[in-house]
């Protein structure tokens, strides 16, 4: 081949390379929600994202009523040829009790059995903490250190040929204890190691730091998956959203967000949590969207960084 062309050939691969959003040259961008509605929604539909993420009830295999949902969500999912993420966690039927490995073991194989087109699972949404909700109960029991390294090797064992999300945990504004929760899980892991983990780093994201993303990046190896993140437009009083300045900070915090997940190419999947907003008296609100489908401010930020 003439030297001419052959340079001729680089200079035009090489402006296509710059043409390619910053999102598909190494980090993937999802969404996470439990509304199989998000994906019939035009806004959606325009971020042309293949990834997103569902947190399911171990158990939920044993519950038609449950399974359905999730089968709905998995099926609208599928129609628009985007690959769902399986987070595990607490029943719905008894949400303070945490299962053993051995029944947390039958529950997913089952629901394994049942979705053999699903190859990516989180063995434990957000092991270190618990979890408010709407079931009856304030708050849910974290697993220990140790039953989060056995439903991992659990879920190993199920499903072998998997990608799976091995440890799950939440920043929080004492980085200590999560790094000390991933440190006694390793020990527990029995050098079975995952090669991802997930975190969810809010604490990071809506205060415009780095300290608890590179805390939980220098206590692993492999890859680190944002498995839930994004802009709080209203949490407590320390994120209050009076006269709409929640909406104006969860912009900003999404913007610092994607500088945060470029940092650092150990980080390879992000699903910014969630898709509708909440209503006026909901506790916790990050929607990329208000509780109709509206686009809030912070919307623009990941279809810009998402279109390229």
């Amino acid at each position: 081949m003439p030297l001419r062309k052959f340079a001729s050939i680089l200079v035009t691969a090489f402006i296509a390379l710059l043409a390619v959003p910053a999102a598909s040259m190494g980090l993937q961008v999802g969404i996470g929600d439990n509304s199989p509605r998000m994906f019939a929604q035009p806004y959606y539909k325009a971020l042309h994202t293949k990834i997103a993420r569902y947190v399911a009830p171990y158990d939920v295999a044993d519950r038609p009523r449950d399974l359905a949902v999730v089968n709905a969500w998995i099926t609208a999912a599928e129609a628009e040829r985007v690959q769902p993420l399986i987070a595990f966690y607490h029943s719905r039927s008894r949400p303070n009790q945490l299962p053993s490995p051995a029944k947390y073991s039958l529950e997913i194989k089952r629901f394994i059995a049942l979705h053999p087109s699903i190859k990516v699972y989180t063995a434990w949404n957000e092991a270190n903490r618990g979890a408010r909700g709407s079931l009856g109960a304030d708050t849910f029991r974290s697993p220990s250190a140790k039953a989060a390294a056995g439903y991992y090797l659990a879920l190993k064992a199920a499903c072998p040929k998997c990608t799976i999300v091995g440890l799950d945990v939440l920043d929080s504004t004492n980085i200590a204890s999560t790094v000390k929760y991933i440190h006694t899980f390793q020990r527990y892991a029995r050098g079975r190691l995952p090669s991802i983990w997930g975190l969810h780093n809010y604490s990071d994201t809506n205060r415009f730091r780095s300290a608890g993303t590179r805390a939980v990046l220098a206590a692993v190896h492999g890859q680190v998956w944002l498995t839930e993140t994004g802009g709080v437009v209203k949490f407590g009083s320390e994120f209050p959203n009076r006269h709409g300045s929640g909406l104006k900070r969860a912009k900003q915090a999404l913007t610092y967000l994607f500088k945060l997940a470029g940092s650092n190419h150990r980080i390879t999947r992000l699903y910014i949590f969630d898709w509708f907003g909440g209503s006026a008296s909901a506790r916790f609100d990050a929607g990329l969207v208000d509780h109709s489908g509206k686009p809030r401010p912070g919307y623009s930020v990941v279809r810009k960084r998402l279109r390229g």
